[in-house]
């Protein structure tokens, strides 16, 4: 019988970072069997057309999919491959936090009985519930920092606690930001490989090098956070 312990499965996070990264990977193999290049154009082209609106489309789309409790981690990504680091991130930051609010406002003034059903199934949440009471602020930013709570669920939960609203949104707005910022950064890369006839090795290798450093830096903060969180609530 071996009695060699059983290796312990990769974090969530880590899954989601391993899943991009390997999507990021398939576009730059997919570019030189398949014609991605005129799949990004054909989009590219289509949310150009829309003009102011094509932004207005892609934040009501992140709203929508965050009060449905669907995984931020997938149209996060996609602002970066729609419209680059910098106006994805805003996009993505501007839908994630409006979508965080409203379902707040949901669960706090029109449907609390159904998330209290669907919380009561989080047995960790019991414990985020009575840290709040002390540090309401603190502990929402700690939570938006580490993986231990998904995005979406958390929304709703906090609904359910006695954290003034402001303290939510101001706490949510930074503690989001990071996680934010790297997955688009993700997107822009891939929407880079599937361009990279027309781009130099240069600006790919600046590209790579500062998703890297964007990954680095969020990893340290992500575990710092789950181990002062882990301080206050004694959630590993």
């Amino acid at each position: 019988m071996d009695d060699t312990p059983a290796e312990a499965p990769a974090p969530k996070s880590n899954r989601k970072l391993y899943f991009i990264g390997v999507v990021v990977l398939a576009v730059f193999a997919g570019s030189f069997f398949l014609p991605v290049k005129e799949w990004v154009n054909a989009l590219s082209d289509w949310i150009a057309s829309l003009g102011y609106w094509g932004p207005v489309v892609y934040i009501a789309f992140y709203v929508l999919a965050t009060l449905l409790l669907l995984p931020g981690a997938a149209l996060t990504p996609l602002a970066g491959f729609l419209f680059g680091l910098g106006w994805g991130s805003v996009w993505a930051i501007i839908g994630s936090n409006i979508g965080a609010n409203l379902a707040f406002f949901i669960g706090r003034y029109f449907a609390r009985s159904a998330v209290e059903k669907r919380v009561a199934e989080n047995e960790k949440f019991s414990t985020i519930d009575g840290a709040v009471g002390d540090e309401g602020w603190k502990i929402v930013g700690l939570t938006r920092l580490s993986p231990v709570f998904p995005f979406t669920l958390l929304n709703y939960a906090y609904s359910l606690t006695s954290v003034k609203w402001i303290h939510f949104a101001l706490a949510s707005l930074v503690g989001m930001a990071p996680g934010t910022i790297m997955y688009v950064y993700f997107g822009s890369l891939g929407k880079l490989a599937a361009e990279a006839d027309q781009t130099s090795n240069a600006k790919i290798v600046l590209m790579i090098v500062g998703l890297i450093a964007t990954v680095l830096v969020t990893v340290v903060v992500t575990k710092a956070a789950k181990k002062a969180l882990a301080k206050k609530t004694n959630i590993k």
